[in-house]
This record gives structure tokens, sequence and C-alpha cells, in this order.
């Protein structure tokens, strides 16, 4: 794994109809424990705890960025929300991120209707969050807290940071015409069953092969939640790199 520049700070928000914080304390499960600034779990690991009081933007935010629908009481809390609890906590290896999760499904066992990831702009409502924090597994936390972003030219990740990783990123063309399958990458590197060099080759079976080459983060990501300290890596085919040569 490479060393980051900068510490990864994972930052959660998870909407409820909590008029007050006496009502998420009492809802809490037998446990955990709430300050005003921090969230103790039961093992007594510590979460920055904040609420903010709701926008008439963040429900359509959240339904938006769904990856997989919520179901309809969720997304009921979301659109009536009163609060949005904010959870933040370090992040940058598997073990983190899963310690993260756990820390926001305590909210949503409290009443919280689903978890926004301000680091990937990923949304899942609550039961599906739950499902996922049981699992646990390298899949199921990258399908929690990656995204894929399809541009005008190219297809790329964010969040990977959370889990410790560079971001991804490839022509558009080499997924959605050739084939390439960018979730296949992304499990792979989640398993971390061999690091990712630089100058490494990726061979889809059926398929075109890529190059790997180690790039540094968008400026423009620089100093939000979004900014992979990591970089990225950009796949380029071989037919690419043999016109380049």
């Amino acid at each position: 794994m490479d060393d980051p520049a900068d510490p990864v700070t994972i930052v959660f928000r998870i909407p409820g109809k909590w008029s007050k914080p006496k009502e998420l304390v009492e809802a809490l499960l037998p446990g955990c424990r709430l300050t005003p600034n921090t969230l103790f779990l039961p093992d007594n690991t510590t979460v920055d705890f904040g609420l903010r009081q709701p926008d008439n933007q963040f429900s359509k935010i959240f339904r938006s960025t769904c990856r997989n629908e919520p179901e309809p009481d969720e997304l009921a809390t979301v659109d009536g929300y009163k609060a949005n609890v904010i959870l933040s906590g370090p992040g940058g290896t598997l073990q983190s991120a899963h310690k993260m999760m756990e820390a926001a499904a305590a909210i949503v066992k409290a009443g919280g209707a689903g978890v926004f990831n301000d680091n990937s702009g990923l949304a899942h409502g609550g039961r599906n969050w739950l499902a996922m924090t049981e699992d646990g597994s390298p899949d199921a936390l990258s399908f929690a807290f990656v995204s894929i972003v399809r541009g005008r030219t190219e297809v790329y990740t964010t969040g990977m940071h959370v889990l410790g990783l560079r971001d991804i990123v490839m022509k558009r063309t080499d997924v959605e015409v050739k084939g390439f399958d960018i979730i296949d990458v992304i499990r792979y590197l989640a398993a971390g069953e061999k690091p990712v060099e630089d100058g490494h080759i990726i061979a889809d079976l059926d398929g075109p092969r890529f190059q790997v080459f180690k790039l540094e983060s968008p400026n423009e990501l620089a100093g939000s939640p979004m900014h992979n300290p990591f970089g990225r890596l950009e796949l380029v085919s071989l037919g690419d790199v043999a016109e380049k040569n």
C-alpha cells in the first residue's frame, strides 16, 4: 500500500426524524453512548459526532445518488427528515472503513433512514447499509464506498481512498464499447491479494489488456472529502500504449 500524503477521513450524513438530540440518545441500542461531540460504540471506539438542521437540497441529493433503491419508508423519512447526523472518523484501511460502517449502522438502528458518504457522493438505504455492514467483506465495503462516474471521455472511481487504495481511471470507450468491466478491477484491488504497481498488466481473459500507470489525484478535488491522497491508477489499453510509442 502507498503511504498517503494526507490522512483519510470518512464523512457520513445520516438523515432521521429526531426532533431533539434526546430522541436520538434514547433510541440508541444498549452499549452505545452519545455526547455532544462523540459517539461511543460498545467496544469504546469513538467517532466524531454532530447534528445539522435540514435544508431543501439534501433529500434530492440522497435520492439521486442511491446505488440501490431504498425502501419506501426510508425514502419517506429522507423526504421529511428533521436532522442530519454527521459522523466523521479515520479511514484508509478496510478495517477502519468497516468500523465506520458499524458507527453509521448504530445510527441507522436508532432511526436513521440511510447513509450518504461524502467521500464518494454515494447513498444507501438503511437496510442495505445494515446488510453490507454485517457482511463486512471487501466486496461489500467496495460496494458501500466506491462510486463509478462516467465523464465525457473517461470512466473513473471515487471513494477508493477510504479503503486505502488508488482510484481507477480509464477511457470510456474501453468500458462501453470494448466491454471491459471496471467493477472487476475494483473488486480485485479491494480484495488486496496482490499489489498493482506502475507498469503492471491487467488482462480480461475474454477481452483487452491494459497497462497500469500511477497518477496524482486531480487538483480540483484537493481539500475535499473526495480527494484521494493515494492518487490514481490509469488503465491504458496496450493498443493505445503501442500507438504512443
